[in-house]
């Protein structure tokens, strides 16, 4: 059976004054990891999820965020992930 894994980039650019508090929502989301953050508000996030639509609503939520001003896409990957079947056992 095979099944897909994406990862996505972002560039996050934020109010200067909403940063701890988007800091912190990002985070809480599953599947994001915040690579860098500067005082002016940018973000550099990962997204990470088994399925397309997991990765568009991550990044739809960043958006909603109060203090959030835009993303930029940097960057998606999809890549299959093949499951090792039952009978299939290493010794």
């Amino acid at each position: 059976m095979s099944q897909e894994f994406h990862i996505t980039s972002l560039v996050v650019h934020a109010a200067p004054h909403a940063v701890a508090e988007i800091n912190s929502s990002i985070s809480a989301l599953n599947g994001t990891e915040i690579h860098a953050v500067t005082d002016e508000g940018k973000f550099v996030v990962t997204v990470e999820g088994d399925t397309q639509r997991a990765i568009l609503d991550s990044v739809e939520a960043i958006n909603a965020l109060e203090g959030v001003l835009n993303s930029s896409l940097i960057y998606h990957q999809v890549d299959p992930v093949e499951k090792k079947s039952e009978e299939h056992h290493e010794h």
